[in-house]
């Protein structure tokens, strides 16, 4: 399970890392083919829509996870972590997300986000 705790660090803080660079690429390697996320403003986007969202230059900065909480269920695990940010005025603000992950084939995959600000 240690080795589960390590890559889905790893794994949180790419995928963090990507919505602040807008890394579709690594995005593509580390959702599942079925994801689906709700975005801050309640709608739902599957995979190719939250991939084309991704594109999309961000106008915030800074954006860290902090509090992360990590809860491994089997091949299952469930990632709650509340987040830091400048938005494009330079505030300081915050949000909160919980991604769902699922190992298929020995790999770990995000299946669902859902996001808060």
């Amino acid at each position: 399970m240690s080795n589960d705790l390590e890559e889905l660090t790893k794994l949180n803080k790419d995928y963090v890392d990507s919505v602040q660079n807008c890394d579709v690429k690594r995005f593509d390697e580390i959702l599942a083919q079925d994801f689906y996320a709700t975005n801050p403003d309640k709608s739902l986007v599957d995979r190719a829509a939250f991939l084309k969202q991704t594109a999309i230059p961000v106008k915030i900065k800074g954006l860290t996870a902090e509090d992360v909480k990590i809860r491994i269920l089997g091949d299952f695990a469930i990632i709650h972590a509340r987040t830091s940010y400048l938005d494009a005025e330079g505030r300081q603000a915050f949000g909160r997300y919980t991604d769902c992950w699922a190992k298929q084939n020995g790999t770990w995959l995000a299946v669902s986000a859902h996001v808060a600000r």
